[in-house]
């Protein structure tokens, strides 16, 4: 066997470990009556270092968290990722992207995604005759 062999071999195992840094930043969807709201924790990143586009079905947030070493000093210990980052949701058919809005506080940014008019329940009047 050579040593190509065995590395195109071993390399998927290491694609089930999670990395050091995980998935940034992490997300929660929930859904209510009126539609989505998502939840991103990026604490240490203002507001206007985030940008959320959306094309078609799919939301996409990114942003950049500065790093915060000091020039000239040596790291001992690094846990906090700095850099750049992505994340693309896609969004389920019944909501409706264009009319997305977006809040900031305290580190976590909140996207509420409607449902479009056309599908929400409404209630149909009835008229007797």
């Amino acid at each position: 066997m050579t040593m190509f062999s065995l590395t195109r071999r071993i390399d998927p195992i290491f694609d089930l470990v999670p990395s050091g840094r995980g998935v940034f930043p992490p997300v929660n969807v929930l859904e209510d009556k009126d539609g989505l709201v998502i939840r991103l924790e990026v604490p240490g990143v203002p507001a206007e270092n985030l940008t959320i586009e959306s094309s078609g079905r799919t939301l996409t947030i990114s942003g950049k968290r500065e790093s915060d070493v000091p020039v000239g000093a040596d790291e001992y210990l690094r846990e906090r990722w700095s850099g750049e980052f992505s994340r693309s949701l896609e969004l389920p058919s019944y909501v409706d992207a264009a009319q997305a809005e977006a809040s900031y506080k305290h580190g976590v940014l909140t996207i509420r995604v409607p449902k479009r008019e056309e599908l929400k329940p409404r209630q149909i009047e009835i008229t007797a005759h």
